[in-house]
């Protein structure tokens, strides 16, 4: 991402927490508020209208809730990141947002300085997950779903993008998945790039979540 300020849109019902992440983003030289909105169906037009870099999207919201916004956005081709904010006790809606295009998710009760790196992540085209609740929320969704016949398109991965793949499924970044595995970032960003490509999908979020599903993960 270059040095250019990041625009960010914001949608969540409600008021007071608009105004406080407006309130941190304000705080930030690289970051501006291009806009706010009060329900899904408002943000699917406030980001088609001022193409954010970064939309922070609520999950339960009226008319339109996070997930069916998200969805609409990224069947239309829309190039915004959407950065889902939930909280506890929301961990099946979460996993639904992944799958329909989310690139990432916080708790809303994170700290200022961590949205504002989540914010700077996804815009980097990075995905987002949090750390600490990345095996609660894939592991008690996919309880009930996980699928053990591997997919045929998983025997095209090598050796290490097979344990690339392990290491994203923890939740890991870039650089923690160099120190595991001895190898370099830029190698790294290699291997996700040809994970992503010979099995279909979008990014490190959705294959967080294919290797969750079909038992790949440690």
């Amino acid at each position: 991402m270059s040095a250019e300020t990041l625009r960010i849109a914001i949608v969540d019902d409600q008021p007071v927490m608009r105004s406080g992440l407006a309130m941190i983003i304000a705080a930030h030289d690289d970051l501006e508020v291009v806009g706010e909105a009060s329900d899904g169906r408002e943000g699917v037009a406030l980001v088609r209208s001022t193409r954010p870099d970064v939309v922070l999207m609520d999950i339960q919201m009226p008319e339109l809730d996070g997930i069916e916004a998200t969805r609409q956005l990224v069947e239309r081709g829309a190039e915004t990141r959407v950065l889902i904010l939930t909280t506890f006790g929301q961990e099946r809606y979460v996993f639904d947002a992944f799958e329909a295009g989310a690139a990432g998710f916080l708790l809303k009760t994170a700290e200022p300085r961590l949205i504002v790196d989540a914010i700077r992540t996804v815009a980097a085209g990075d995905a987002l997950l949090a750390p600490q609740l990345t095996q609660q929320i894939i592991e008690s969704y996919l309880a009930g779903r996980r699928q053990t016949q591997v997919p045929s398109e998983y025997t095209r991965l090598t050796e290490r993008e097979r344990e690339v793949l392990q290491c994203l499924a923890e939740g890991l970044s870039n650089a923690e998945i160099g120190r595991e595995l001895f190898i370099g970032e830029g190698t790294v960003k290699t291997h996700v790039a040809r994970i992503l490509d010979k099995l279909d999908l979008r990014d490190r979020v959705q294959a967080v979540v294919f290797a969750h599903r079909h038992g790949l993960a440690k």
